[in-house]
């Protein structure tokens, strides 16, 4: 009975183990931290993308509800080589590198800015693009420079890149402004509401959205766009550590579209120049 016993438990914690192990084993596969996933993809055709679908002209939706932008039409030209759909799934910004890890998506793509914070949880892609935190006042207002919002009320999206800067280098901003913090938007969309509502004084923000957003609402003469001494940023696409086979395929084909011109008319069509990286 001893020996039948202790067999019982033997059993048992092998069972309780092996189930512990599986359940390890089934989470590291479907995020992707335990092998490179281009093998999956390829096989089944399809990668996803996450995006901040308000974050104009890069992925965004349209007034039809169609999800479009130069981002959007970059990923589908990279993937159309490789015969893979590219799915875009709208995502909460500030989560971006907890959905890649949790395997939800399988990329981030959409205007996200390189810095050193994120090269440490994410894998990114060569550059494909240049970017600048500038900010925006109304010209009634007369901000003229960054110096000119002290004690103004600023507005930043959570978990942008231009609200990491503002956080890491105080001296730039964050002194001078109301509180010494911005008021954190999860949209640039709900950030320009409050703008032009006079509920903040200015917004941190991403030069490509500033000047697309304002043009194409015809408010562009209405407001100033104010270069500050924050670094010139890098666009890039953000991937798993571990796979580095589809981060090596993306820039191949990055290569390939800046060299047969693809890369530029796709650039015209959103910008009206060509901003292929130098």
């Amino acid at each position: 009975m001893k020996k039948f016993g202790m067999s019982l438990v033997v059993l048992a914690s092998v069972l309780v183990l092996g189930a512990c192990g599986g359940a390890k084993d089934k989470k590291s596969e479907a995020a992707g931290d335990s092998k490179d996933a281009w093998a999956t993809i390829e096989k089944n055709k399809k990668v996803i993308v996450g995006l901040d679908d308000t974050f104009v002209p890069m992925g965004f939706k349209d007034e039809a509800g169609e999800i479009t932008g130069f981002d959007v039409d970059l990923a589908n030209a990279v993937f159309a080589d490789y015969d893979i759909e590219v799915e875009f799934q709208s995502i909460d910004w500030s989560m971006k590198e907890t959905e890649l890890d949790n395997g939800t998506i399988d990329l981030i793509w959409n205007g996200y800015s390189v810095n050193p914070a994120r090269e440490k949880k994410v894998l990114f892609t060569d550059s494909y693009m240049k970017n600048q935190q500038v900010l925006v006042a109304a010209k009634s207002d007369d901000i003229k420079s960054f110096k000119d919002m002290k004690d103004k009320k600023l507005g930043a999206q959570e978990g942008s890149s231009g609200y990491e800067s503002f956080s890491n280098q105080p001296e730039v901003l964050k002194d001078l402004v109301a509180d010494q913090d911005a008021v954190l938007y999860a949209s640039f969309s709900e950030a320009f509401i409050d703008l032009e509502s006079k509920r903040i004084d200015g917004l941190l923000i991403d030069k490509v959205y500033a000047n697309y957003y304002l043009t194409q609402n015809g408010k562009i003469a209405d407001y100033e766009i104010i270069d500050g001494e924050y670094k010139d940023e890098a666009f890039a696409v953000g991937a798993r550590k571990s796979d580095k086979t589809l981060v090596d395929k993306i820039n191949e084909e990055f290569k390939k579209l800046q060299e047969n011109g693809k890369f530029a008319e796709i650039s015209d069509k959103w910008f009206g120049e060509d901003v292929t990286p130098k």
